[in-house]
């Protein structure tokens, strides 16, 4: 069945359907990945968006109940070149098809993804609608569909729950969270508590926390302002890592601004620059937005990291505070590992924080 591929700026693109057969609106933005295809469609950073893969072959490995981001995806489409005709891999459990349709995401195959890309780079991120058929008004009522700006809503859990452990306690903000950032907590024996996005400092301080770790999340930073309340009140007393959206939720906190960047990062092959080291990581990224360089002037926050082809902010630390964070997914899923020391360096600032706090005491004493 075709199945057609409108920009808001009127080009349009033919091809076959997949997936659910239904409508999808949303912002088109384009991963650079070669695999991993399962864990980008389940990631909560891609809430509202249409995601079109720039590798050609997507499928091929199907889908497993192992490597999902999250329960429940929550991207709108999914565009592809080619759909792999079956799934070869031990751990599949069915495929690309079959689970779109269980989760009503349509998808379309047999595009020129890199052509389109090639656009979107020169026009930057548009609104985007997949159709099954293209008449005189899909266009005029694509320009006039003003996209929703609440995905945090829709992507943090709703109540607080335990991902137990016996170690140091970790409360984590759901702004969207990947389940691999619990995994590599639980990996360092970290008793994690999971809170939701309208989470106040008063609720975290309650459970008396080692340290708190701001998640990964979609949208704009600046649609979240009741975080940023919490994070400066938090920062103070117990050391505080952000991740992607909390990174830039971070710098809002702390007097820095943030901007919509052209067409974002999405993929897993953004090598990121250690300003001090000179260490050069290659990242998993996914953001449409971030840090406002300049804005950082007159902030307590300086910049740790940084992306080696754009010169965007990739990492922050506050001069006063014990916190920190980066725009990046440490924790990868898909991606490379490299960066994954950034949550042993967590640790070790949390461990630090409370030998100081001990040390006070005793002389305090």
């Amino acid at each position: 069945m075709k199945r057609y591929l409108v920009l808001e700026d009127g080009q349009q693109y033919v091809g076959e359907a997949f997936g659910a057969d239904v409508v999808a609106t949303g912002e088109l933005v384009f991963s650079t990945g070669m695999s991993g295809y399962q864990e980008s469609i389940t990631d909560q950073s891609y809430n509202g968006e249409i995601l079109m893969f720039t590798y050609p072959l997507i499928g091929n490995y199907g889908m497993n109940r192992d490597d999902s981001e999250s329960i429940t995806p929550t991207c709108q489409g999914i565009v592809v070149h080619e759909l792999a005709r079956r799934a070869s891999n031990w751990r599949a459990d069915l495929s690309l098809d079959d689970y779109l349709k269980q989760h009503q995401i349509p998808g379309i195959s047999g595009i020129d993804t890199r052509a389109v890309t090639r656009h979107i780079r020169e026009k930057g991120a548009l609104k985007t609608t997949l159709v099954n058929e293209v008449t005189e008004e899909t266009v005029a009522q694509l320009q006039a569909t003003i996209l929703p700006t609440n995905q945090v809503a829709t992507s943090t859990t709703q109540t607080p729950y335990p991902s137990p452990a016996m170690g140091r306690k970790i409360v984590v903000v759901d702004f969207g969270l990947k389940h691999s950032i619990l995994r590599e907590l639980n990996q360092r024996q970290c008793n994690v508590t999971v809170l939701p996005a309208t989470t106040t400092a008063a609720d975290v301080l309650a459970l008396y926390p080692d340290g708190v770790l701001l998640s990964n999340g979609p949208g704009d930073p600046k649609a979240v302002p009741s975080a940023l309340a919490m994070i400066r009140e938090v920062e103070r007393s117990v050391p505080v890592f952000g991740i992607c959206l909390g990174h830039q939720l971070f710098a809002l906190a702390n007097g820095a601004d943030t901007f919509k960047m052209k067409f974002g990062h999405r993929g897993f092959n953004h090598p990121v620059r250690e300003i001090a080291t000179g260490r050069i990581d290659f990242t998993s990224q996914n953001h449409g937005y971030a840090v406002e360089r300049q804005s950082l002037a007159t902030t307590e926050l300086m910049v740790t990291h940084e992306e080696i082809n754009d010169q965007t902010v990739e990492g922050l630390r506050h001069r006063q505070y014990p916190a920190f964070s980066v725009q990046y997914h440490p924790d990868a899923a898909p991606g490379p590992h490299d960066a994954a020391h950034l949550f042993d360096e967590f640790m070790d600032l949390i461990d630090t924080h409370k030998l100081t706090a001990q040390e006070r005491n005793r002389h305090h004493a």
